[in-house]
């Protein structure tokens, strides 16, 4: 079994980076620090509904680790794990505590929101400053957009998993 969940994390994690990988040719449609569909987190919020918590630390550890390696560095791996776990533990405590009562593409929107925010924290400590603030808005209006698309892509790929019978007990409804 162990190999199994193994095996699974591992394939989740190579299509991270495939994910990454392809988001990094795409052109930025709107040319702002931060901005970005963040097609990889639909493996993440996939994850959500079919991992343990450790196995999803794990997926966000290893995907922002070696997405930041293959392209931005440190800093990069700073922003993106900030955003990342405050994003994973957002969706986490939506789809646990009333993933019946909200959809998918929502809790996409919530952890983009929440994924916004970790980096905006992280931008403030390393400036030394809160008044990065006034790119809240920009980083907000971003995260609903794309965590919509996001949203509707998990959304997919989840039904598709349970109709493939990968998918057997999860939390909520697609």
């Amino acid at each position: 079994m162990f190999a199994k969940r193994l095996m699974l994390i591992s394939v989740l994690i190579s299509l991270a980076m495939a994910l990454h990988a392809v988001e990094r040719l795409l052109p930025v449609p709107v040319p702002m620090p931060g901005v970005k569909l963040g097609l990889a987190n639909t493996v993440t919020l996939v994850g959500v509904y079919i991992l343990a918590l450790p196995e999803l630390v794990l997926l966000v550890v290893a995907r922002t680790f070696l997405g930041s390696l293959f392209g931005g560095g440190m800093s990069a791996f700073f922003f993106s794990i900030s955003g990342g776990l405050l994003s994973l533990v957002a969706m986490l405590l939506l789809v646990r505590l009333a993933g019946r009562f909200l959809s998918v593409p929502t809790i996409s929107m919530a952890g983009a929101i929440f994924h916004n925010l970790g980096q905006l924290l992280a931008a403030a400590l390393i400036v030394r400053t809160l008044g990065i603030i006034f790119y809240l808005p920009v980083l907000m209006l971003s995260a609903i957009v794309t965590g919509l698309a996001t949203g509707i892509a998990s959304r997919g790929a989840l039904i598709f998993l349970r109709r493939a019978g990968y998918i057997r007990n999860s939390y909520g409804s697609f």
